[in-house]
């Protein structure tokens, strides 16, 4: 008896092109083990869960009572809704100043972000590039900047400040904060520099590109992640420091919004709607700050600073 064997052929078959061959269910099955579809996971949802209510429980607290009228923020229960409903605590805060310390604190956000930035790409750039060992050491330096405290400098800070002339202006406030903010936002940029090929950085040497010319061309647009991670980060130092502003700074004119809300605190202590209102203010700028750049904070301090 003669045995012929079929000729083996790549092309799908009609049953298995239609999802119903057996090719068609070991992709579906792999499809779902791989997606995680067919094991949800009723742990991690519960738990998301919980913290969510945690995490929203204060915020509505705060919310609530800046709506409450002066009198009457204690007559309800703290998840019941503010009645009647009163917007007089925000213009309050408003005439009391606060616009002049959110001004304030803008200027000193800026400019901290501004001196890290240009500081800290260039000193990240020298760092990869260079293969001095004076260069090696200044960035150990750097690092060593990681484990000291602002509080524990403050007092030659303090004097640096007064010799310079600069206390009791929004300088004193800026300059400390930016300087203090330097080693880290250095250590995330070296880190995102260095996944840049080193033929890349060759190739352009070689066709007679500058420095300057490498800098604007090839390290700024490879490593945007990496500065809008420390660009995210230098603003959120320079919002919320307090430190700084309690001790180099003086003047009404010059206060900032956590100094300010510290002073509402003691000068306003029995105005907890208004104090309310000043914090959900102060609150809005950091929440939309973290809302839109979320994925390069995390992305960047993970090491995920290239493209």
């Amino acid at each position: 008896m003669a045995i012929v064997a079929e000729p083996v052929s790549g092309r799908v078959t009609g049953a298995e092109a239609a999802g119903s061959g057996p090719r068609a269910h070991r992709r579906s099955f792999l499809g779902s083990v791989v997606s995680g579809r067919s094991r949800p996971n009723v742990i991690g949802g519960v738990l998301a869960l919980v913290w969510l209510v945690v995490v929203a429980i204060p915020i509505f607290m705060i919310i609530k009572y800046s709506f409450e009228p002066q009198g009457q923020y204690l007559s309800g229960g703290p998840l019941s809704l503010p009645t009647p409903l009163v917007g007089g605590n925000y213009s309050y805060m408003f005439h009391a100043g606060f616009g002049r310390y959110f001004l304030n604190s803008v200027i000193v956000t800026v400019g901290t972000v501004v001196l890290v930035v240009l500081f800290a790409l260039p000193a990240a750039y020298g760092i990869v590039r260079s293969r001095s060992r004076f260069v090696g050491r200044t960035f150990r330096l750097f690092l060593f900047g990681l484990a000291i405290p602002a509080q524990a400098t403050i007092i030659p800070v303090y004097l640096i400040i007064v010799k310079a002339n600069l206390y009791d202006t929004l300088y004193a406030v800026i300059l400390p904060t930016a300087a203090f903010g330097l080693p880290l936002s250095i250590l995330v940029l070296v880190g995102a520099l260095r996944d840049v090929p080193l033929e890349t950085y060759e190739a352009m040497s070689l066709d007679g590109a500058t420095a300057r010319r490498i800098l604007f061309s090839l390290v700024i647009p490879y490593s945007r992640t990496a500065i809008i991670t420390v660009v995210i980060f230098s603003a959120l130092g320079g919002w919320n420091g307090f430190i700084f502003p309690l001790i180099l700074t003086q003047s009404a004119s010059d206060r900032v919004l956590p100094l300010a809300l510290y002073s509402f605190q003691g000068q306003y202590t029995t105005n907890v709607p208004g104090l309310m209102a000043a914090v959900t203010l102060s609150a809005v700028p950091v929440f939309l700050l973290y809302l839109f750049g979320r994925r390069w904070l995390i992305s960047g301090f993970v090491g995920l600073g290239g493209r």
